[in-house]
């Protein structure tokens, strides 16, 4: 399990530059919370970076994650991994059981919500405050696909306030900024 691996797969998978976009922004999630919680920053970032990647071809709950889930049983991806890619999808009910999967849920919507907020700001992330991404929070007509009870949840479940969760996914989504606006890295 690498990354250009990975990476590779997903590319097979996937032709969406947004839904790779989102996957890099739950990729750069994860790994900030690796680093944070001194944990496996690369087994972390590839469970952010392919925990979508059935999305564009299998997006109903009948199918997603589980066929991407197969994939990656077949290439020998850790059970881990996988355990957590299904934790991703409450209809699963997979139970949430390590820190790994718990981070997975509680900065999937989280990220695209807060890269929804940035691209409505001319600056973006820089500077992006808390307050205002929970003001775009109650704005139901804002991001309407993002489950707002999901991003509380997931805080819930992590342990951490849900303030201090938002700024620290904000703040790692501002450290890997130009997968916001440039394109992906190429697939080869």
């Amino acid at each position: 399990m690498n990354r250009k691996e990975s990476w590779n797969l997903l590319c097979e998978w996937t032709e969406s530059e947004s839904l790779r976009k989102h996957m890099l922004t739950v990729e750069a999630a994860m790994r900030a919370y690796a680093r944070k919680f001194g944990e496996d920053e690369e087994r972390w970032g590839i469970t952010g970076l392919l925990h979508d990647m059935d999305y564009e071809r299998h997006p109903t709950p009948a199918e997603h994650p589980m066929v991407g889930v197969r994939e990656l049983a077949r290439k020998g991806y850790p059970e881990d991994v996988l355990e957590a890619i299904k934790g991703h999808a409450d209809y699963l009910d997979v139970p949430r059981e390590t820190l790994m999967a718990k981070t997975l849920y509680a900065v999937d919507e989280l990220s695209g919500f807060i890269v929804a907020c940035a691209l409505v700001r001319p600056e973006g992330l820089e500077g992006l405050k808390v307050k205002s991404v929970r003001k775009k929070m109650k704005q139901k007509s804002f991001a309407a696909s993002v489950n707002r009870e999901d991003i509380v949840r997931g805080a819930e479940e992590l342990g951490v306030d849900l303030g201090e969760h938002i700024y620290f996914v904000a703040s790692a989504l501002q450290e890997d900024a130009g997968t916001l606006v440039l394109p992906t890295e190429s697939c080869v």
